[in-house]
């Protein structure tokens, strides 16, 4: 076992006392030290060398970073994989057509060669971790401005990296802890050659829709699956029809036994990003934040839904982009609820007072941190309008696909004007943005993109004062007597990046003087202006900001490490590999409301609605339901159950997770958190905070009853208990 050093981390963790037992997303690494105790206490028969080892095969083997934001679970030794539906939502889609609509009816390959590439598609395992505080601060001293202590950290971390990376296949990541106080080396090893296996018709894998979204109880078979391959020596290599399936180190072994109310369960995952020891009006500026966001992507989402209604292909091109939009907007509104009922920003200014009480209690104090919490108000609120702007250029300036598509030639025109650059540099720009537009085009509706740039350019315009809005903006607006239907029906109509047709046609004869005719498009003035403000003005401002912030948090998080000596700090999280663990348990999110803690087939014939799309319910699913034919699949009490909720500590990037019991055996995948906890990215409620998992019975019954795909259960390894 990896032995701890003598750092900030380990004197000030490693104490008596702790957070609410359920809360954290703890370093897999210190789990021997920190938690093993009161994981084992909790019902755990398992150790942390078992789930975390650098010398010995353990669980952290069995898991990847799924693509850029989801977890993976390994799941046989020919290298099978399970992740949410929605993780694989973008890969599914992008197999389907109105012939081989792979969203509706699902997907499975009976054999491998049936199996389905994904250009792009990768998998990370990690290969050990490291703690290189003193690496990554060799050289800071307290004398630095922030942008001298960034810059000389930059500088060490290059080196670290370039030395663990020399002569191997490895990939090194080195990211902060505890806002910078702390340094972690990450070895990763990347596999390219990722493919399709099987997927559930979305009536399935995304039962319930966007209304059941972030919402218990939960009927939601949200799982696919994938393979790993590699090549003859089970090293990883860019897809080829000769590389074999991926021989993994270790798979999970699943159990299915089910859970029972109060059973032991923790989560092994990559949690994306929490801010969990945040000021006070840092949380206000969020709650200042949300509703832009959540207006604003409620106007996309209204456009978006009535297009997918009224024509299958568009449901078929847009049902991704939705269902990423949707699921920001349904998160945004439950966070500002949840803050609001958990009197978040009250709790915390009891904590900045206790802290500024700490800060003058003696004269080291006082130096260090006596003015601290007032400057970092200052700043933040100084920050605000900044915020502001940028949030609505974010989300509606940027949110519009015709402009983001006509930005993306931006580089081309910089090659061309550029009178060093060589003809090849400028052929290889024109190719990739060929293949670009292959991609845009298959998704994307005119019709529909200019009714979003109408209400998003209207909603900017009605918001925000002259000054909050690009001088462009204003300028084309003037040009049309200030009528924005004006605006986005000259744009679509003269543009280059609205049509397909033109697109192609423009590219396939492009000589270096067209750049000339990119520069006077309507999409790529407005957008150009759009980024020129963004970069040339709001990003600047507000990367000052960020700065001080930054440096503020550091600074605040390590005083209150130095103030609560008797508490177990967890790092937020960053998209490392973490565990959160709790137990299986009901909750009631309001006065005589009580949600039970697991959901069953039931469920999902009490919600069926053939009217509504989202509750659709398939005939084969329903035809095994009314014969009871669950096969090995259904519970002690004769039931099918869906998914179940407990108490660990999840937030994005968790979606994928193994849930694992006891015995360290798979019960689950980790796939959403209960709407009523979603602040759990700023605060813990245990009485609320709830992630929600998918049965992996339901998940086989689904694999090996519905789709007659049993020969994918049959690679996998099964408990005895």
């Amino acid at each position: 076992m990896h032995k701890v050093r003598t750092t900030l981390f380990s004197l000030l963790v490693i104490v008596s006392g702790s957070v609410f037992p359920d809360e954290g997303m703890w370093i897999p690494l210190y789990l021997g030290e920190i938690n093993e105790k009161e994981m084992q206490e909790m019902g755990m028969r398992i150790t942390a060398e078992d789930i975390y080892s650098e010398n010995n095969t353990s669980l952290k083997d069995a898991i990847v970073i799924f693509g850029g934001g989801c977890t993976g679970a390994l799941v046989s030794d020919q290298g099978l994989l399970l992740t949410n539906h929605h993780c694989g939502y973008g890969r599914i889609q992008a197999h389907s057509s109105i012939d081989h609509d792979y969203l509706t009816h699902g997907f499975w390959a009976m054999d491998q060669s049936e199996e389905l590439p994904n250009p792009g598609l990768a998998v990370t395992f990690l290969v050990r971790m490291e703690d290189v505080t003193d690496q990554a601060l060799e050289g800071v001293n307290l004398n630095m401005s922030e942008k001298e202590r960034n810059s000389k950290i930059d500088e060490n971390i290059i080196r670290i990296k370039e030395s663990v990376e020399k002569d191997t296949h490895y990939k090194a990541r080195i990211r902060p802890f505890f806002g910078g106080n702390q340094y972690f080396l990450f070895v990763n090893e990347i596999y390219p050659d990722v493919r399709l296996v099987g997927a559930p018709p979305s009536n399935i894998g995304k039962f319930g829709g966007d209304t059941d979204n972030w919402m218990w109880p939960r009927h939601t078979g949200d799982f696919s699956v994938f393979r790993i391959y590699a090549d003859k020596d089970n090293k990883p290599a860019p897809y080829s029809e000769n590389n074999v399936p991926f021989k993994p180190k270790k798979h999970f072994t699943v159990s299915l036994n089910g859970v029972e109310e109060g059973d032991f369960t923790f989560v092994f995952g990559y949690p994306g990003s929490t801010q969990s020891y945040i000021p006070s009006f840092s949380v206000d500026l969020k709650t200042r934040l949300n509703p832009i966001r959540i207006k604003i992507r409620d106007r996309k989402l209204d456009i978006i839904s009535d297009a997918m209604d009224s024509d299958q292909e568009i449901r078929i091109q847009y049902s991704a982009k939705q269902a990423g939009i949707a699921n920001g907007w349904k998160k945004y509104i439950g966070e500002s609820r949840g803050i609001k009922r958990t009197n978040v920003i009250e709790r915390k200014k009891e904590q900045e007072q206790t802290f500024n009480q700490w800060a003058q209690s003696s004269e080291r104090n006082r130096k260090v941190y006596g003015s601290l919490l007032n400057e970092y108000e200052k700043n933040v609120k100084e920050s605000e309008p900044y915020y502001i702007s940028l949030a609505y250029l974010s989300e509606a300036g940027f949110g519009i696909e015709t402009l983001r598509f006509a930005l993306s030639f931006e580089e081309l025109v910089t090659l061309c004007k550029d009178k060093e650059s060589k003809d090849d540099d400028i052929r290889k720009s024109v190719e990739r943005l060929q293949k670009s537009a292959e991609g845009h085009f298959k998704n994307y509706r005119k019709e529909v993109d200019k009714k979003i740039f109408i209400a998003l350019i209207r909603t900017m315009v009605s918001d925000l004062s002259v000054s909050g809005i690009s001088s462009g903006l204003s300028g084309m607006l003037e040009k049309h007597n200030n009528d924005v239907v004006a605006l986005g029906n000259s744009l679509y109509e003269e543009s280059i990046f609205s049509n397909k047709a033109r697109t192609d046609a423009f590219l396939a004869g492009f000589k270096r003087g067209d750049r000339k005719k990119i520069e006077k498009d309507p999409a790529f003035i407005l957008v150009s202006d759009f980024a020129d403000y963004y970069y040339g003005f709001l990003r600047q401002k507000v990367n000052m900001y960020e700065t001080k912030t930054d440096s503020m948090q550091r600074i605040f998080m390590k005083g209150l490490m130095e103030m609560e000596r008797d508490k177990k700090f967890y790092p937020d999280a960053n998209s490392t590999l973490r565990v959160a663990y709790g137990l299986v348990k009901p909750y009631q999110p309001a006065d005589a409301v009580y949600y039970h803690y697991f959901t069953t087939l039931n469920g999902i014939m009490e919600k069926e609605d053939p009217d509504i799309y989202d509750y659709v319910v398939e005939g084969k699913l329903k035809e095994l339901y009314l014969e009871k034919d669950f096969g090995r699949y259904a519970d002690k009490d004769g039931t099918m159950h869906t998914c179940f909720i407990a108490t660990n500590h999840t937030s994005g990037g968790n979606s994928g997770s193994p849930v694992l019991n006891a015995d360290g055996h798979l019960i689950g995948l980790n796939f959403d958190r209960c709407w009523e906890g979603t602040m759990s990215d700023i605060i813990y409620d245990p009485a609320l905070c709830r992630n929600i998992t998918l049965d992996i019975r339901y998940c086989l019954f689904i694999i090996d009853k519905y789709a007659g795909a049993g020969h994918l259960v049959r690679e996998m390894t099964f408990s005895n208990q």
